[in-house]
Formats: C-alpha cells, sequence, structure tokens
C-alpha cells in the first residue's frame, strides 16, 4: 500500500510516520508501532486483550515459519473486512491497535 493510503487508513487514530523495515514498513503514532506493512497487506498490533476481538471480527494472526519449519505467531493481525468500507469500523481497530502498543511499551 503506498504512504497516502496508509495514512488515510490510519487517520481515525492521527498522524502516523511510515518507516521501511524488514522488507516492508512500520506504521507509528506517537512513537509506538501499531502496524506494519507486510507484502501490501497491513497487519495491526494486537495483544492478550485484543486479540480476541481481532480473531471474533475474522482477521487473521501472522505468522511465519522458522527454520525448524515450525509456525511462529506473531503480535500482528490482519485488518477485518467490514472496517475497509466503514471509517468508524476502521477507527476501532487501528485505535485497539494502538492501545496494544501502548500496553506493550509500558511492560518495557
Amino acid at each position: 500500500m503506498d504512504n497516502a493510503g496508509i495514512e488515510e487508513m490510519f487517520e481515525g487514530l492521527g498522524p502516523v510516520s511510515i518507516r521501511r523495515m524488514f522488507g516492508g514498513k512500520g506504521i507509528y503514532h506517537q512513537g509506538l508501532i501499531v502496524a506494519i506493512d507486510l507484502r501490501d497487506e497491513i497487519m495491526l498490533k494486537a495483544d492478550d486483550v485484543s486479540a480476541p476481538e481481532f480473531e471474533a471480527a475474522g482477521a487473521r494472526q501472522w505468522t511465519y515459519e522458522n527454520k525448524k519449519g515450525t509456525p511462529v505467531p506473531m503480535p500482528y493481525w490482519s485488518v477485518p473486512e467490514a472496517a475497509f468500507d466503514d471509517p468508524d469500523e476502521m477507527r476501532k481497530w487501528v485505535r485497539l491497535a494502538f492501545e496494544a502498543a501502548v500496553r506493550a511499551n509500558s511492560k518495557s
């Protein structure tokens, strides 16, 4: 996704910065990573608090295979389909991603 599209997607959250990383892009709000653009798909940050909501909405968790071929789940989930047609719904999901980022930052 191009940067203008990403900025539009996150406008309900506020300004974001976009940085290249690992062949994709990191999307940051207030200095915290809230999402990644991986192979032209936005994946929103989630944690133990918010992941059940993502799962209930039909989102899927990003996993990759380690050197042994074992799937490794990452704390990023696809954007629920309903959010792409509804700015209020998108606002909900990007805010959940930011809240997860805040919680993760407070643990470090």
